[in-house]
């Protein structure tokens, strides 16, 4: 009842499911060494107050390290249940854990795919997909933090650009066939 929706909820029964990935890891980086260094100096803050301090005081420290606590365990559960899904009709991102939102952009909108890695990212194994449509910018238009980013990006671009690419290809032989059947004939009446 309160857990977060599965993403596989939002799919239609037509729809089938490429790709299902949760952020990388190393999203989460800053977010635990803001939360390591804020514990640390209110444990100092703690310590350096003299002895016969108010208890009033030190309650009240130990109160805001809970808080940081419960706003980074807040923030662990916030990327485990975001997912992106990719479908051979359209992208999702489903994130929210008292309140759910889904992005989406259906497959069709996509014109331009880039994919970025940098140096941490290649030793980490992380990417980000920058997805740009016709129009205007979509919601899903930067997606950082995508773990196994090359397989991600060859299934997204084989999505994305194969089956134009095959559709092109069909109409070309078709042209081909078409023009060889007239040659024949024409070569037949001579």
């Amino acid at each position: 009842m309160f857990a977060p929706r599965d993403p596989d909820e939002y799919l239609l029964d037509s729809e089938r499911r490429v790709i299902r990935v949760r952020r990388h890891w190393v999203a989460l980086v800053w977010d635990l060494f803001e939360a390591a260094g804020l514990l640390v100096g209110l444990v100092l803050v703690s310590y350096l107050l003299p002895a016969g301090s108010s208890w009033l005081f030190q309650n009240i420290l130990w109160y805001a390290g809970l808080v940081v606590l419960i706003r980074f365990t807040y923030q662990v559960l916030d990327w485990y249940v975001e997912r992106i899904v990719v479908t051979d009709k359209r992208f999702l991102i489903t994130t929210g854990i008292f309140t759910t939102n889904v992005a989406m952009m259906p497959v069709t909108k996509v014109t331009d795919l880039t994919f970025h890695r940098s140096l941490m990212g290649r030793m980490l194994g992380y990417g980000t997909l920058i997805v740009e449509s016709a129009g205007q910018i979509q919601a899903l238009n930067r997606i950082e933090y995508v773990p196994n980013p090359t397989e991600v990006e060859d299934a997204i671009s084989g999505l994305v650009f194969g089956d134009k690419k095959g559709q092109q290809q069909d109409r070309f032989s078709m042209l081909k066939a078409r023009r060889a059947a007239v040659g024949k004939r024409k070569a037949a009446k001579l």
